[in-house]
């Protein structure tokens, strides 16, 4: 039995995103965060968790000065961005480079995307998004800011033109916002009915959980938990979750430490011949070299492991900012190898 001709043609072309586990001394490759959450556990194993996550989306909209049914809660991120295309079809607009979840999951499910290469400043090209918005009529529109791989946040004034442009949603996925300076879109859903923010904890040290948060218009939070599987967050997760929230003082101490370090090791890096770093708002550090494959290969030999952007962005890296030693580790690493 051939079950390749079983095989939707969407998927038989598609390339499965790669999360490859390399055991190494110093893990700098998956842009989390290297502080966690000591939390104890009273959870009852033998019954379903809350489908609504009725107390964990009631604390997250008391943070973001929303009402609970403003959020829908998600498996991360990655289940709410294929929810949203599963309620509202495509086309579905993206720039590069950015989270290639966005493409997977729209491609997995048999729609069409459009890509728009980022201009020189890895900021939104405002030519072309008008272009094709204007003749493509895109469904959904995804922006990713601070964007993945980049660390750049994207112009607030190009976003808003894109969203008074658009007929469709526009998702504005901030789930490195909490290292950024930029203010949150958050509290715009009430002007922007078409507008969809994405949150996440995997950031902030809680990455493990796979828990993720949709907030936008209640008549758009209704439609997209349709589609939403029930029971999708766990109890444990919800419990941890709901703990960790509750310690605000460790998560802020936490952020702003990872924004210290960042600071430092940017500084470090913009100092070394032969790297150089690009700005950032988030908690990793895209830079080039001169020899990406080479640099990558010699740092994992000498136990450092980072992300090598091939594909993505020619001859870059990309480091997540660990902890003062780690970073040490690296820094140490890379200017042997450079």
């Amino acid at each position: 039995m051939d079950i390749g001709k079983l095989i939707k043609p969407e998927i038989r072309s598609l390339r499965a995103y790669e999360a490859e586990e390399i055991p190494c001394r110093v893990k700098l490759d998956a842009n989390e965060s290297p502080y966690g959450f000591k939390v104890l556990q009273s959870v009852m194993t033998n019954k379903y968790p809350d489908p609504e996550a009725k107390e964990l989306r009631k604390l997250v909209a008391g943070d973001l000065k929303v009402k609970p049914e403003n959020v829908l809660h998600g498996n991360g991120s990655d289940e709410l961005i294929s929810c949203l295309i599963t309620t509202f079809g495509g086309p579905v607009l993206y720039p590069v480079p950015t989270f290639s979840m966005y493409g997977i999951i729209s491609q997995s499910l048999g729609e069409r995307t459009i890509e728009i290469p980022l201009d020189r400043e890895f900021d939104l090209d405002r030519g072309a998004f008008k272009g094709k918005v204007k003749s493509r009529n895109p469904k959904l529109i995804f922006l990713s800011s601070p964007n993945n791989p980049t660390g750049n946040c994207f112009s607030e004034s190009r976003i808003k033109k894109i969203i008074r442009q658009s007929q469709g949603l526009v998702i504005v996925d901030e789930a490195y916002q909490p290292f950024s300076s930029a203010k949150s879109f958050v509290p715009l859903i009430t002007k922007y009915k078409n507008l969809v923010i994405l949150r996440t904890l995997s950031k902030i040290g809680l990455a493990g959980l796979r828990v993720g948060f949709l907030i936008a218009h209640a008549d758009i939070v209704h439609q997209v938990n349709k589609v939403r599987l029930p029971f999708n967050v766990n109890s444990l997760s919800q419990k941890v979750a709901i703990d960790a929230l509750r310690n605000k003082k460790q998560i802020r101490s936490q952020i702003r430490l990872i924004i210290s370090e960042r600071n430092k090791l940017y500084k470090a890096m913009a100092g070394m011949d032969g790297a150089a770093p690009f700005p950032t708002d988030a908690n990793f550090i895209l830079f080039k070299v001169a020899d990406a494959d080479r640099v990558y290969c010699s740092l994992l030999k000498k136990g450092v492991l980072i992300r090598n952007m091939k594909g993505a962005v020619g001859g870059c890296l990309r480091v997540t900012v660990g902890t003062a030693g780690e970073n040490a580790l690296f820094l140490k690493a890379l200017k042997q190898v450079l």
